[in-house]
C-alpha cells in the first residue's frame, strides 16, 4: 500500500468523522503514513545529529596540531552555521518546488559523503591547506544538513498538525540520542583507532539512511505559497521567539568549540572522558523534550512562559559553568557536569515550544496553511538556529582566546537572560489571546492524536 494513498484515505476518513458525535471521536491508532513518517524523521534526526556532534571531543585538539588557532577553530564550526543558514532560507522557500522527500534524501546523501571526506583531512598538509579544506567540506556538509532537517520538520508538522509539540518533542529523543552517542562514540573511536575511523563509520551509516528513507517516506504534494520570510519577521512575537532560538543555538555552538579544550586543560581529561561529560548536556534534553512537548500541546498557553523560565535557567547554567570569575567559586568537575545538565533540561523547556508557537503566529496573521508555509517556518527556524551556531563558536572562541572560558560562558548566559526578559515583558504587555484555533485545528490532513488522553 502506497503511503500517499494512505494519506488521502485518512483525509477522507477525517472528513467523514464530522457526521456524528460517535464517529467524531479520534481513532486510537496512528495511520501507516504517520508511522512511516515518524520512523523516517527519527532516523534523520538520529543519524544527522550523531554525525554533527562527533567533532566536539577531539577535533579542536586535532586542529590545533594542524596549525589552526582557537579563533580559526571557531570559524570552522561557524562556517557550517552560515551555510546552514543560507541553505535553510533558500530550501525552506522552495520546498514545494523541489519536493520534500527529494530534498531530504539528497541532503542525507550529501552530508554522508562530506562526513567521510572530513575523515580524510588528517592526510593533507598542516596549515592553510588543512584549514581551507575544512572550510570547504564543512560548508557543503551544512547545505546537505539544512536540506534534510528543513524538509523533515515541515513533513512532520504536515502529517501531525494537531500534535506538533508532542511529536517534535518525541522525535527529539532521537536527536538527543545522536547528541548523546556522538561525543563518546567519536572520542572512543578516536582514541582507539585514530582520526579517520569515526568519520568513516558514521558517514557510511548516514549513507545507509538514504535508501531506507527513499522506501518509507511518503510523498506530499501541495501548491506553493506567495508568502515570504520577510512577512514572518514583521510580527514582534515571532522576532522575539527567533531571538530566543538564537540564544539557545549560540550557547550550544559555543560549547561545541570550547568545552572540550577547557575540560582537557582544566581537569586533565582525555577526549573519551570529555565525550562522557557531554552526556550531562544531551541526556537531560533527550529525557525532558517529549514530556515538555506533550504538556505544551495539552496546555498551549504555557508555551511562552516555558520559554521564559527555560531561558532564565539557561542563563544560570552558563554563569555557573565556569563559573563566572566575580562569584569566586572554585572550579569543580561536578559543578561543570551539573550545569551542563541544567542547560540541557532548560534547552528542552525553551526550544520545544518555539516551533509550534511560530506556526500559530503565522496562521493568526493570515499565512496560507500547507507545506509551503511549514517549509518557510522550518527554514526560518533553521536559519536563526544557524545564526546562533555561527555566533557561538566564533565570538565565544574570540572571547575565550582573549579573556577566558569563564567570561565567555557568562556572556552566553547574559544573552539568554535578555531573551527571557524581553519575552516576559512582551507576554505581560500583550492582551490575552482570543480563542484562536490551534496549529492543526484548521487542517484536516491527519487528526489522529499521538498520545491518547
Amino acid at each position: 500500500m502506497d503511503p500517499h494513498d494512505d494519506l488521502q484515505q485518512t483525509a477522507v476518513a477525517d472528513d467523514d468523522s464530522s457526521a456524528g458525535p460517535a464517529d467524531a471521536a479520534p481513532r486510537r491508532r496512528m495511520t501507516r503514513t504517520q508511522t512511516l513518517t515518524l520512523i523516517s524523521v527519527a532516523s534523520v534526526n538520529f543519524s544527522s545529529m550523531i554525525c554533527y556532534s562527533i567533532l566536539g571531543p577531539f577535533f579542536p585538539a586535532e586542529a590545533l596540531k594542524k596549525g589552526a588557532s582557537q579563533t580559526v577553530i571557531g570559524l570552522i564550526f561557524g562556517c557550517y552555521a552560515i551555510c546552514n543558514l543560507i541553505g535553510s532560507l533558500i530550501l525552506g522557500k522552495y520546498i514545494v518546488q523541489i519536493g520534500a522527500k527529494f530534498m531530504l534524501v539528497t541532503g542525507l546523501f550529501v552530508s554522508g559523503c562530506c562526513t567521510i571526506l572530513f575523515g580524510l583531512l588528517d592526510r593533507v598538509p598542516a596549515g592553510a591547506t588543512f584549514i581551507t579544506l575544512c572550510f570547504l567540506v564543512r560548508s557543503i556538509d551544512a547545505v546537505g544538513f539544512s536540506a534534510a532537517m528543513t524538509s523533515s520538520f515541515a513533513v512532520t508538522v504536515k502529517i501531525f498538525p494537531n500534535n506538533v509539540a508532542t511529536v517534535l518533542g518525541s522525535l527529539e529523543i532521537f536527536t538527543g540520542l545522536g547528541l548523546i552517542l556522538g561525543p563518546p562514540v567519536g572520542g572512543w573511536f578516536y582514541q582507539s583507532f585514530g582520526y579517520e575511523v569515526p568519520f568513516m563509520l558514521l558517514g557510511c551509516f548516514l549513507l545507509i539512511m538514504v535508501p531506507f528513507n527513499i522506501y518509507i517516506l511518503p510523498t506530499l504534494d501541495t501548491d506553493p505559497s506567495k508568502d515570504s520570510f520577510f512577512r514572518l519577521l514583521t510580527h514582534g512575537r515571532i522576532v522575539l521567539i527567533c531571538y530566543v532560538i538564537f540564544t539557545l543555538s549560540a550557547g550550544l555552538g559555543f560549547l561545541d568549540a570550547t568545552l572540550s579544550l577547557y575540560a582537557i586543560e582544566t581537569f586533565s581529561l582525555s577526549p573519551g572522558y570529555v565525550g562522557v561529560i557531554m552526556l550531562g548536556l544531551s541526556l537531560p534534553y533527550c529525557l525532558a523534550s517529549p514530556l515538555i512537548g506533550y504538556f505544551t500541546d495539552k496546555y498551549p498557553a504555557t508555551r511562552s512562559w516555558f520559554m521564559v523560565i527555560g531561558s532564565i535557567a539557561t542563563a544560570v547554567g552558563f554563569s555557573l559553568l565556569g563559573p563566572v570569575p566575580f562569584l569566586h567559586i572554585p572550579r569543580q568537575l561536578w559543578l561543570l557536569v551539573l550545569m551542563l545538565a541544567v542547560i540541557g533540561f532548560s534547552l528542552g523547556m525553551t526550544a520545544i515550544p518555539t516551533f509550534p508557537e511560530i506556526i500559530m503566529c503565522a496562521y493568526e496573521h493570515g499565512f496560507q496553511e500547507g507545506l509551503s508555509t511549514l517549509g518557510m517556518v522550518s527554514g526560518l527556524f533553521g536559519a536563526v538556529w544557524s545564526m546562533g551556531i555561527f555566533y557561538g563558536p566564533v565570538v565565544g572562541g574570540i572571547i575565550t582566546q582573549h579573556l577566558s572560558f569563564e567570561w565567555a560562558a557568562a556572556i552566553q548566559g547574559g544573552l539568554a537572560f535578555f531573551g527571557a526578559v524581553f519575552l516576559a515583558v512582551y507576554n505581560l504587555c500583550q492582551r490575552p489571546r482570543q480563542s484562536v484555533p490551534e496549529v492543526g485545528s484548521r487542517q484536516t490532513d491527519e487528526i489522529t492524536p499521538l498520545l491518547n488522553q
